[in-house]
């Protein structure tokens, strides 16, 4: 099924939201790697705000490659999620609500992930030039000495993504598979 979503989102809409399902997302999604989860976690840990709302917020864990002349944005592909599991549930817990990536997650953030009623969409992995055409307009808004890992606004318009674990916790890393070899077996 195919879900069109826009940023800020809520819980109740994010039920809706299936592992395996199609989503076109729009709105405003923050981008944070590695080094900006740690200085975000950091930043909490001092008592100071975050460089922006994380209630009913979509973080992309990208770096994106510097832009072309005319462009807005270079290539945008996702960063594997697993280097972001160790803040993830911290933010999840302060309104995080869509984490955007690739690859697997652990049991924390998923546990995280059903407490909280948020999502974890998948990025098509090497297609950054494809994710960048859906940014609309980007700038950096922390951090701007991390470079590429800079946090980044951007004004998204139907980025396509797939649910791979939804609120429930249905994980497609584990049932597609599962599904696959049932389908291939008969």
């Amino acid at each position: 099924m195919e879900h069109i979503i826009k940023t800020p989102v809520t819980t109740e809409e994010l039920k809706a939201l299936k592992a395996g399902d199609s989503v076109l997302l729009s709105g405003i999604v923050y981008t944070a790697r590695d080094q900006a989860h740690k200085q975000m976690c950091e930043c909490l840990d001092r008592g100071e705000a975050l460089p922006f709302d994380i209630e009913g917020s979509a973080i992309y864990y990208v770096g994106p490659t510097p832009e072309k002349e005319g462009m807005v944005i270079g290539s945008a592909g996702p960063t594997t999620s697993g280097r972001m599991d160790a803040y993830s549930p911290r933010l999840l817990d302060l309104g995080n609500k869509v984490m955007i990536g690739k690859g697997k997650r652990n049991d924390a953030v998923k546990d995280a992930i059903i407490r909280n009623g948020a999502v974890y969409l998948a990025a098509i992995g090497g297609a950054g030039a494809l994710m960048a055409s859906s940014v609309k307009n980007a700038e950096v808004i922390a951090w701007p000495e991390l470079g590429c890992e800079a946090v980044r606004r951007l004004e998204v318009e139907n980025l396509p993504l797939t649910v791979v674990i939804d609120s429930t916790g249905q994980d497609l890393y584990e049932t597609g598979p599962a599904e696959y070899l049932k389908k291939t077996a008969r």
